[in-house]
């Protein structure tokens, strides 16, 4: 968590907007007060939460614009220091990548790639340790030879409904979104695809074994060669909820990796394989983007060629979309493995209970316990008592008052009734199957054609995406990892189902339907 708040302050900064970041019941938000009072960043702010917090944080921010607490100040302050050098530096970065985009996504993966093999060492003391982590807390950043090709592919999405609107509506956008090429997330997932190819002669095994037992084996060496040693050595940084350098990654706990291969053996039809979706994806992506430059430069020559451009762009530049977070990952694999030795080293020196006790203390609390052998075991027995209840919480609000209210219950409630729910339409079609409810993913069950539906997802839940048939989320955004990777496979998904992991019930057949925004439940 305090590792996270600095990260986040100075990214935000970057980009011009000063946001202090609190922790909530174990959460992170951001105070937006200042942001919503300074005339120069409130509109943005509305434009930021639609990119990437989705648009229930959208709907809260704009309502709060109207009210008369967060009135713009009469001055606008100074733009920030490092806002003012990210400026000319995003316009390079922005426009090379337009121009060039074969050059930017050269420079994003020859960086992910150099990141992969970098060696690192670990110094022994725990001083020299704690040194280590609080400076590379302080100093964590990306290369801009990632920076502003991702931010280029956000920006060529987010510029095509303005574009194409009368041209296009939401859905044929999406479709245009889907079967992106470049993206890491659906490398990796057609790689574990390929695992399960290759794993078919010892499918019995694989389905009859629990998967933490299968990641016993796979750590002691003990499972036959079928390619999981290559995949997690390429992927082994990541994990469901990988941002929390408190969570194991792959490469400590492959089971649910397992559960996902598991998972992608269930599937026999080979039309329904995850890299025929992706392929019938595509081609429905580059048809649609052809049909939209048509109708565009039938109204108008210019805006024809315009959009023509733009819709070539986000088919070679939104797919960077997951290689930013995928690259901070090393990093953040490298302080976990650093916060572990030091919490190693002080329950051997009997100060904690277990190693895995020093992510429950925030840095400055931990250079406590190191250097004045404070005990601070009840405060970390009082945290892992309120993270366990809290991982059991269901609802989460999105924006909250100073006063503790909920942002959301503001708002007008959307139509709905006993069974129809209303979100956002994320990625087209319509589908008819399953409800399969997971709150957890690490050990969940789809059966192919089976509908998921989760509190909210990231890169780490996408492998059960190989067999799902459809998407349901309470949160999101349109560009968010989930939404991203059913599109790229052709799933309908709607986001934004307040309450669907209640109001759905595991095994219900549901109706989603991307175009609509909506869930109908069977009767």
């Amino acid at each position: 968590m305090s590792t996270l708040k600095s990260m986040l302050a100075g990214m935000l900064a970057a980009f011009g907007l000063t946001v202090e970041i609190v922790d909530i019941g174990g959460r992170l938000y951001g105070d937006l007060t200042d942001a919503l009072r300074d005339p120069s960043t409130r509109q943005r702010l509305v434009g930021l939460m639609a990119v990437d917090f989705g648009p229930r944080a959208q709907k809260a921010v704009e309502h709060l614009l109207d009210d008369p607490r967060f009135a713009p100040m009469k001055a606008p302050r100074k733009r920030s220091a490092a806002a003012l050098r990210t400026g000319p530096k995003a316009a390079v970065g922005i426009l090379g990548a337009l121009a060039r985009p074969e050059r930017a996504r050269a420079r994003v993966f020859g960086e992910i790639e150099r990141l992969r093999e970098e060696p690192v060492t670990d110094p022994a003391t725990t001083a020299e340790l704690l040194d280590l982590v609080e400076r590379d807390a302080e100093s964590s950043t990306l290369a801009d030879a990632i920076v502003w090709p991702v931010v280029s592919g956000l920006a060529v999405s987010a510029a095509l409904p303005p574009l194409l609107k009368g041209v296009a509506d939401e859905d044929e956008i999406r479709t245009v979104l889907g079967g992106m090429p470049y993206n890491v997330t659906i490398e990796m997932d057609l790689a574990l695809w390929e695992v399960a190819r290759r794993a078919e002669p010892y499918r019995a095994m694989l389905l009859s074994t629990p998967p933490p037992e299968l990641a016993a084996a796979q750590l002691a060496g003990e499972l036959p060669d079928f390619g999981m040693d290559a995949f997690l050595r390429a992927y082994g940084v990541r994990s469901a909820a990988e941002i929390d350098v408190g969570v194991a990654r792959w490469a400590e706990d492959p089971a649910p990796v397992f559960a996902a291969l598991a998972n992608c053996l269930r599937v026999t039809d080979p039309e329904q394989a995850p890299d025929r979706r992706f392929e019938r994806a595509a081609e429905r992506a580059e048809a649609m983007a052809a049909e939209l430059t048509g109708r565009a430069r039938r109204e108008h020559p210019l805006r024809g060629r315009l959009a023509g451009f733009f819709l070539r762009r986000s088919r070679e530049l939104s797919g960077l979309r997951e290689a930013g977070k995928f690259a901070g990952l090393y990093a953040l694999r490298d302080r976990r493995r650093r916060l572990l030795l030091i919490g190693a080293q002080l329950h051997a020196q009997g100060l904690l209970t277990a190693a895995h006790d020093v992510m429950f203390l925030d840095l400055p609390e931990l250079r406590t316990v190191a250097e004045t052998g404070a005990d601070l075991r009840a405060t970390v027995a009082a945290r892992r008592t309120e993270y366990g209840r809290e991982l059991r919480r269901r609802t989460v609000p999105v924006a909250l008052l100073s006063d503790g209210t909920d942002v959301e219950t503001l708002l007008p409630a959307p139509p709905s009734d006993d069974r129809t729910l209303t979100g956002m339409g994320a990625a087209s079609g319509r589908v008819t199957g399953r409800a399969r409810v997971v709150l957890d993913p690490s050990g969940a069950t789809l059966e192919p054609g089976d509908i998921l539906v989760a509190p909210t997802t990231d890169p780490g839940w996408t492998p059960l995406f190989l067999t799902a048939g459809g998407l349901v989320t309470e949160t999101g955004a349109v560009m968010a990892h989930g939404p991203t990777v059913a599109r790229e496979y052709g799933i309908p998904a709607v986001i934004c189902v307040p309450a669907a992991t209640e109001r759905i019930r595991d095994g219900q057949l549901i109706t989603v339907d991307g175009a609509t925004g909506t869930v109908t439940l069977d009767s």
